[in-house]
């Protein structure tokens, strides 16, 4: 069987997650869509950290990797995000996402055995903090109670990638200080979330405030958001993205171990949806040509959804953090609309780009 027919299904797994976290997303919100299964709307976080990017960068270690076992983890906590869809009781989707993380986790220590390198070991605490969160589920704690680790494999994997990315602008020493020592006031606020879920994350919010800070300083973005073409908009999304995850930690300091209501809705959204996101507008077209192995054509309309996502932001915060719980929900609307939007725009691009090579 070819690559491509073995990454195609876990791509759609991995897309089914996405759309049912953001049907069941729309429902935690308020609007008055129907469910698809009775616990959907508890589902939400779960679809859209472990069903979703779990299994996407899952698969791209997989195909980094080159070894047919990687294939167990986007498999694993796809078909976790299929059990959540479906609404198979616990513990199967819980287990399943638990032994992916843990399949991750092998694979990064493996790498790190074979080639010692920061960027290596940050992108495996993520996927430590990916199994923490996710065997915390598994145990019976409230996703409140798991999603700092859950952000934290995005947050360090996100980071780690980009590190590895400024080596190419030669960072110096005390660039690289810094950089750790970010990292290890997050890792520390983690850590504090186990005996002190009130405190811990209050801590994590000074990490993320320096990392971002960190990557607005020393990411090669800086320099190449003055190109023009997919360079310039994969820049202008990851700047943005660093300006949300600045937001996020500040959020985090003044609100962090809220459990619920809007202040709650605002701490997650602007690091899942603000800066998560725009971290994965600015990849796709870099990661899809490795995964679906056909290239991805740069078309002006990119910059659509991701100022549509950046304006909900927007509304949707402005409503968390001013009361007004119609604008919360329009925000959260438009911001589905913007990855919906995203997702139709990429697929085109795509289908449109496979046929043009065809053609020649």
């Amino acid at each position: 069987m070819s690559a491509g027919r073995v990454r195609l299904p876990l791509v759609a797994l991995g897309m089914l997650a996405l759309l049912a976290g953001l049907w069941a997303g729309l429902i935690r919100i308020g609007w008055a869509v129907p469910p698809l299964q009775a616990a959907l709307a508890s589902a939400h976080g779960p679809l859209m950290v472990s069903g979703f990017l779990g299994t996407v960068i899952g698969l791209e270690r997989a195909v980094a990797v080159r070894h047919p076992i990687a294939y167990a983890v986007p498999l694993m906590s796809g078909l976790g995000g299929l059990g959540l869809v479906l609404g198979v009781p616990a513990p199967a989707a819980p287990l399943l996402m638990t032994m992916a993380s843990a399949g991750l986790v092998a694979i990064f220590a493996s790498a790190f055995r074979s080639r010692p390198a920061l960027f290596t070991g940050v992108m495996g605490a993520g996927a430590i903090a990916w199994l923490v969160g996710n065997a915390l589920w598994l145990s019976g704690v409230p996703i409140y109670g798991a999603v700092s680790w859950l952000g934290g494999f995005l947050v360090l994997t996100i980071v780690g990638e980009r590190l590895e990315l400024s080596r190419l602008a030669r960072p110096g020493r005390l660039s690289r200080d810094i950089f750790l020592f970010a990292v290890t006031v997050y890792l520390a606020g983690l850590l504090l979330t186990l005996r002190a879920p009130q405190i811990g994350p209050r801590l994590e919010g000074p990490g993320m405030l320096g990392l971002a800070l960190w990557l607005l300083r020393f990411d090669i973005a800086r320099h190449t958001v003055r190109q023009t073409g997919l360079p310039g908009f994969i820049a202008v999304s990851l700047l943005s993205g660093y300006v949300w995850l600045g937001i996020s930690g500040s959020l985090w300091i003044l609100f962090g171990g809220s459990v619920a209501g809007p202040l709650y809705d605002a701490t997650l959204h602007a690091l899942f949806l603000g800066f998560v996101f725009a971290m994965i507008f600015a990849h796709a077209p870099i990661i899809l040509p490795a995964v679906l192995g056909g290239p991805v054509s740069y078309r002006a309309n990119f910059y659509g959804p991701l100022a549509l996502l950046n304006l909900s932001l927007i509304v949707r915060l402005s409503g968390d953090l001013g009361g007004s719980g119609e604008a919360r929900r329009w925000g959260g609307l438009l911001g589905v609309v913007a990855i919906l939007a995203f997702v139709a725009n990429t697929v085109r691009t795509v289908l449109e780009t496979r046929q043009a090579h065809r053609g020649h």
